[in-house]
């Protein structure tokens, strides 16, 4: 494809030779001459004259580089709009393979495609557009919206209720039992019955072997446009607000209340009965264990400011020196003591 046809096609100003032909697109040190790249973050710049692309997407406040540019004003979503210009998944095959199990009260909408071995239980409702591949599992008394998509082995337990456009990755589990158990005075546990259910709102998706956990009684939520990674566990009664987004391994004790657009790295731990607020931003492996308001950005374990722990993780490289200076001191005054 011409340059200047992926130029209109992705609504960018072009500098430079719209002749140019692009086959396909890569990361800025691995592209190729026939390849589109990009750049977003102005700290990878350095990149650029390094690069042997063909032609890369920059802001317009980029500076002019040697190869053909494309302008946008998110470099990111372009380029990944651009990525769907080159690559299609396989499309699913439309009907039911014959080794599914449907059952009889099971309600399907239109144009689905419904994979081997796949199990509908009873009183399913599935919407339009629906994609299950295969050994996907959906218990009784699930409703599903329109254009759901589930990859093989995504299980959705009973009651749960799931949005349009949402996508289960391989292994996802929705609505199963969360860690509920009544210690006995023996010393033993009575397991206390599950009784609520999960709700993921429109265009949520959840990442490979991400649990979401029913809750005791009312409800486990997701809300509208947030986006799991893999191995999350979101614990029974929790609430996640809109278009946040939990990175891989996140994990979050049960009730825990978080807010819309909030951002949690990798490994971040929550725990229960607490609130995060909107518009939050937990650094990898932050520990939190108490409310956090809206709009802060933190680290560490326990949390705190990014900006706090920053200076602590100097002092703490610097920490070894200081007892040492701190024992030579002690050691010279005990000194001046005994001159004394």
């Amino acid at each position: 494809m011409k340059l200047g046809e992926i130029g209109k096609r992705l609504k960018c100003q072009l500098r430079g030779d719209p002749e140019v032909e692009i086959h396909g697109v890569a990361g800025i040190d691995e592209a190729g001459p026939d390849q589109l790249t990009f750049v977003s973050n102005p700290k990878y710049y350095s990149h650029i004259p390094k690069t042997r692309a063909g032609a890369i997407i920059l802001s317009p406040e980029a500076a002019e580089t040697a190869i053909p540019t494309l302008l946008s004003s998110n470099p990111y979503l372009t380029f990944a709009y651009a990525i769907e210009l080159f690559y299609s998944p396989p499309a699913p095959i439309p009907g039911i393979h014959p080794t599914a199990t449907i059952a009889e009260t099971a309600v399907l909408g239109e144009n689905y495609s419904i994979g081997p071995n796949v199990v509908i239980g009873e009183g399913v409702k599935l919407g339009d557009n629906a994609v299950l591949y295969a050994g996907v599992t959906i218990y009784p008394y699930a409703t599903i919206g329109d254009n759901f998509t589930a990859h093989s082995g995504a299980c959705i337990r009973e009651y749960s209720r799931i949005g349009n456009n949402v996508i289960l990755q391989n292994g996802a589990v929705i609505g199963s039992d969360g860690f509920g158990f009544a210690p006995r005075e023996d010393g033993t546990y009575h397991k206390i019955v599950q009784s609520g259910i999960v709700v993921l709102e429109d265009d949520v998706e959840i990442g490979a072997n991400a649990c979401v956990d029913r809750a005791t009684v009312g409800e486990t939520r997701i809300g509208r446009g947030t986006k799991i990674d893999n191995l999350v566990q979101i614990g029974h009664g929790s609430q996640v607000g809109k278009d946040t987004v939990l990175a891989a391994q996140v994990g979050l004790a049960g009730s825990t209340r978080v807010g819309n657009r909030v951002m949690l790295g990798g490994q971040v731990g929550a725990a229960g009965h607490l609130t995060i607020g909107d518009g939050v931003i937990a650094t990898a492996q932050t520990g939190i264990a108490r409310s956090v308001e809206a709009g802060q950005t933190i680290s560490g374990s326990p949390e705190m400011q990014t900006s706090l722990w920053k200076k602590n993780y100097i002092l703490m490289h610097e920490f070894p020196e200081l007892v040492k200076t701190i024992r030579r001191l002690e050691k010279e005054v005990k000194e001046l003591r005994n001159e004394r």
